[in-house]
């Protein structure tokens, strides 16, 4: 393995990085959890446990076991109710998909794309409690061009999980991209068939991934979601009971690979009545 990312390491920027911070999903190897506080986000999780809410679009909140709250393509807005997340991601696509003025009280803002056509770079590391880290990929651009490293997989390390946020995926990655990625327990899945992956690339790559628990994101109309399951539904369980928000840990993984419908809402807290 270790030979393996040295030789990714002259191929996409970043993999030093997080071998040096040693990153589980592409070691295996788990950690001890030290520096147990509760903060702002968290409430009625045990350590073993993240909770993951979809906000909008695709944006979702992941609430880790410390009380961290993490913001994914964040627009700005997660709810009257929400504290200030204390990490939030980016991509640049469109417009729907990040802001240009963030909260400068926000402590990590952790944009997708580099300047100057540069990959972004990031291994970010909490108190051992979480390790962010991104793999970038290449957007669509006029004329049909492409624009390299614009857009950025976020992958979140925490609790023992492995868990990816795809982005604005516009292509399938490659080999060293997936080696990058290592194991992804749970994956946030942008499943529009169109201004993303068309349905059925996006369906092979949840195929190469082999998460356990898959949540959709970014479908414009019950109808494009749908394709998405019916294009997985021999292979996966299909849960959607109206809620939005789920809760998960290693131990409560689903055993057969589930693709789980959360509907987007504005944050609530767990307490709300």
């Amino acid at each position: 393995m270790r030979s393996l990312l040295l030789a990714l390491s002259f191929v996409i920027p970043g993999v030093v990085q997080a071998q040096d911070l040693q990153s589980h999903c592409i070691a295996l190897s788990e950690g001890e959890f030290r520096n147990i506080q509760f903060a702002s986000y968290g409430e009625g999780l045990s350590r073993e446990e993240v909770r993951l809410s979809y906000i909008s679009h695709s944006t979702y909140l992941i609430e880790t076991p410390t009380g961290r709250g993490i913001a994914t393509d964040y627009t700005g807005y997660l709810g009257a109710e929400a504290p200030l997340p204390d990490v939030v991601t980016m991509n640049r696509a469109h417009s729907s998909h990040w802001t240009a003025t963030p909260n400068p009280d926000i402590p990590h803002i952790l944009r997708g794309w580099g300047d100057f056509g540069e990959p972004a770079d990031h291994s970010l590391s909490l108190d051992d409690e979480l390790l962010i880290r991104n793999v970038t990929t290449d957007i669509r651009a006029g004329l049909g061009g492409r624009e390299e490293n614009a857009n950025s997989i976020f992958i979140f390390e925490t609790a023992g999980l492995c868990i990816g946020h795809l982005g604005h995926l516009h292509h399938e990655p490659s080999d060293a991209q997936y080696a990058l990625l290592g194991r992804l327990d749970v994956v946030m899945v942008p499943v529009d068939g169109g201004m993303t992956l068309p349905t059925a690339e996006m369906i092979s790559v949840m195929e190469r991934v082999k998460a356990q628990l898959v949540l959709p994101m970014h479908w414009f109309g019950d109808s494009t979601l749908q394709r998405f399951i019916a294009g997985l539904q021999d292979d996966f369980e299909i849960e959607n009971d109206g809620e939005s928000s789920t809760t998960v840990s290693l131990r409560t993984l689903p055993r057969t690979p589930t693709i789980r419908v959360l509907l987007p809402r504005a944050y609530r807290p767990a307490n709300w009545d």
